[in-house]
């Protein structure tokens, strides 16, 4: 057994012979150090003050024991007094801390051995104590009771293998997971239980906690939880409320917790008269009109927050970098109101000295700079770096871009200092998956959005699968000539088998160009031709060309033009959680060709944070396209059903379609109806998609989805807004490795009748290339 010994400062672990009182004053000829294996001598010599040829005294040695203990490698230090024909020395004797050689873990199921030793303040090859192994188990305990394991306990077993060396095996008895079962509050009058859970983190068990981690009990969550129930009230006028600290009571059968907090209200307060003093740029109520919090309404604690971080915004715009504002508050507690004033101190104008840009070992210079919305020599203006932030990040070039200001070369200047982490933006890679539309497809693709660190985007893709093909070739200059003209290019052939219908096959090429309009606002001009022939054609389109139903297609040319405006005020493009997107498109085919139609599209998305990073999504599209001087090939016209318009339904099943005589199957005895109707499109189309995103596992891109679908594609614009198909579902939605992975389930609501649409519809999909 490790030997353990404890010593109190204050007491010196010194053996003083009877003659060392005598010794006081005699000047040492050496000092000697012994017992030391690891720890250089050197190292202890230097710590000491007593050296050779100095006077000896006991408190002098005192001090120096002193010095040794804390170096913090030695348990035990003594002094001896000795006197030799040489003269007087002083001999210091220690006693080294072990070393911990091996630290074995045992019983870890649920965490991996690997995960408690990163928890551990004690580490391989570390000196030995009990109070880092004390420190350390405490870790441990905390890393499983934050995974569920409240009652968790760690034995530690020291083992003593040489004379400085110790084996530290740790042996979990990891318990059942005990969640959280009830959250209770106690004193809440102003807001029922349901909209004080709403704004916690930490929520009940229930049956899904094994994916979700519900009901997982962690301390500092549940302390961040109280100064969320807090802020509710303080946002409703309680300026005096009180949430006390959440009691954790263990259940009798010890397999589950209780949470409880207890909460003091008191008043409820109004916001009184609102007001400006100091160094004002506009008069008072110009200002009063830029802010949320209003004279009479309930006081709100982050309005006021809000309204200081916008004042300060305004006047930062117009170079007032360090412009300061102070909300001062005076409370009526007997008419229950808080008058504010807003004391400006509005500082100097401050401009932009040099614009430093670190972190991009790949990417351009002038790529970075042409996305930031400001210059040298510019005054400083907070949105204008805010905006620059979000335009560097949604190239898409980088994991983070960082924007700080420093003192320029004088003091009404700043330096703007950009710090960026790049990502990988190539890919290369061949693979399969799978579509409810196409089934099986096997795919190539190289990719570059960032090619030669100058912003281009090229691509060189190619797909196969069961009833398509796909290949491509493109490039994208997004700033041509480094001007903000968006110009590119595609060459491409595709060729796509549609069910009881004709195989469609496609080579063409387009030239395309943009131009932001403004930060939000993008125009895009683009002209394809393309050389299309319709193949083998169905008995059902046959049919339907014999009986002068629809019009027999063989080969075309189409030579369009399109235009596009789109507006994005989302927060990142990539996966965002508020703002809205808009989008027009109006194509004309009949530059040359043989084809001539006019399709408009017009759509728009709105995005709402909700609670617990969850994302609610609404998004309409409408379309109409429509003949010019012939009629409009079937495959121009609009098709809804499948994963990405009507959940639920087919794809491109929801159209006006020639009824065929159906046929049947026999699946385990039951007599199904197959399917065998010829859709031919509709020259309208309307469909709406909404959608309630839930976050499951943040860190793996886990996200589920409820969702309700509804539309239609119809002849005749008037009939747009008839027999509406609606659907409802939900699913998962997963960033895999291979690409985005949805895997949905949609229920028709109006099933239609001869159809397959009463059972529901599981669709899936996963890769990029979709």
């Amino acid at each position: 057994m490790l030997h353990k010994k404890n010593m109190l400062l204050g007491l010196v672990a010194v053996i003083m012979l009877p003659t060392m009182a005598v010794a006081e004053g005699e000047k040492l000829v050496s000092v000697v150090i012994k017992g030391n294996r690891r720890v250089e001598t050197a190292t202890i010599l230097n710590t000491i003050k007593l050296k050779i040829d100095e006077l000896y005294f006991l408190d002098k040695v005192d001090e120096d024991i002193r010095s040794i203990y804390k170096l913090g490698h030695f348990l035990d230090v003594t002094a001896d007094f000795v006197t030799d024909a040489k003269g007087p020395s002083l001999v210091y004797t220690v006693t080294e801390r072990p070393v911990v050689r091996e630290i074995k873990i045992e019983g870890a199921k649920e965490l991996s051995a690997e995960k408690v030793r990163e928890a551990m303040d004690l580490k391989l090859n570390a000196i030995f104590s009990q109070k880092s192994l004390a420190s350390s188990i405490k870790k441990i305990k905390k890393l499983y009771a934050d995974e569920g394991f409240y009652l968790a306990e760690v034995t530690p077993t020291v083992k003593q293998t040489l004379d400085s060396e110790v084996a530290l095996i740790l042996k979990m008895d990891e318990g059942q997971k005990i969640l959280i079962d009830a959250i209770l509050f106690e004193g809440n009058k102003s807001f029922t239980h349901r909209q004080l859970k709403k704004v916690m983190e930490t929520t009940e068990s229930w049956f899904m906690s094994w994916l979700t981690g519900a009901g997982t009990y962690k301390e500092e969550v549940l302390k961040n939880d109280a100064a969320m129930i807090a802020n509710l009230y303080f946002d409703n006028g309680y300026i005096n409320v009180r949430v006390g600290e959440p009691k954790v009571v263990l259940a009798a059968d010890k397999k589950t917790l209780q949470v409880t907090f207890g909460i003091t209200e008191g008043e409820q307060f109004r916001a009184g008269k609102v007001g400006f003093k100091g160094e004002l740029l506009e008069q008072d109520t110009a200002q009063a009109e830029k802010l949320k919090l209003k004279a009479g309404e309930i006081f709100n604690r982050s309005l006021l927050r809000v309204d200081v971080i916008a004042l300060t915004d305004v006047y930062a715009d117009k170079g007032y970098a360090f412009a300061n504002i102070i909300p001062l508050t005076k409370v009526d507690p007997d008419a229950k109101l808080i008058e504010v004033t807003f004391d400006v101190d509005k500082g100097e104008k401050i401009a932009i000295d040099k614009i430093n840009i670190r972190g991009n070992t790949k990417t351009r210079d002038k790529v970075l700079r042409r996305e930031i919305k400001l210059a040298e020599g510019d005054l400083y203006s907070s949105t204008a770096i805010k905006r620059s932030k979000q335009s560097l990040m949604n190239t898409g070039f980088f994991e983070e871009a960082n924007l700080a200001t420093a003192k320029g070369s004088s003091d009404n200047q700043l330096d703007l200092n950009i710090d960026v982490k790049e990502k990988p933006t190539g890919t290369f890679s061949i693979g399969a998956g799978y579509s409810s539309l196409d089934g099986f497809v096997g795919q190539g693709s190289v990719q570059q959005a960032n090619f030669l660190g100058l912003g281009l985007k090229l691509n060189l893709s190619a797909s196969i699968g069961g009833r398509s093909q796909t290949y491509n070739v493109g490039i994208t200059d997004p700033y041509f000539m480094d001007t903000r003209w968006t110009l590119g290019g595609d060459v491409y052939r595709t060729e796509r088998e549609y069910a009881n219908s004709y195989t469609r096959r496609a080579t063409g090429g387009d030239i395309k160009g943009g131009y932001p309009l403004s930060d939000n606002i993008n125009s895009f001009l683009m002209y394809k031709y393309e050389i299309k022939d319709i193949l083998s054609k169905s008995f059902q389109y046959q049919e339907a060309v014999r009986l002068g139903q629809i019009r027999d297609e063989n080969s075309s040319t189409t030579s369009a033009v399109m235009l596009n405006l789109s507006r994005n005020t989302t927060d990142y493009r990539l996966d965002p959680s508020t703002g809205m997107v808009n989008n027009l498109a109006v194509e004309f085919a009949g530059l040359g060709g043989t084809t001539r139609f006019l399709r408009s599209i017009i759509d728009t998305t709105l995005f709402f944070p909700g609670p617990g990073s969850t994302v609610f999504m609404t998004k309409a599209t409408a379309g109409h396209i429509a003949k010019v001087g012939k009629d409009v090939p079937l495959d121009e016209k609009f098709y809804l059903g499948g994963i990405s318009t009507l959940r639920g339904y087919s794809s491109r099943t929801v159209s006006p379609f020639v009824e065929s005589k159906g046929t049947s199957q026999t699946i385990n005895g039951e007599v199904t109806a197959v399917n065998t109707n010829l859709y031919t499109g509709g020259d309208s189309e309307f469909y709406s998609n909404t959608e309630y995103v839930i976050p499951l596992l943040k860190d793996a891109g886990l996200k589920g989805v409820a969702f309700f679908d509804v539309g239609n594609s119809v002849d005749g614009l008037q009939n747009i807004g008839k027999k509406l198909q609606m659907s409802y579902g939900g699913g998962i939605r997963w960033f895999s490795p291979i690409g985005p992975l949805r895997l949905e389930y949609g229920i028709p609501i109006n099933p239609r009748p001869g159809l397959d649409d009463k059972k529901g519809r599981l669709e899936f999909s996963i890769g990029s290339f979709f």
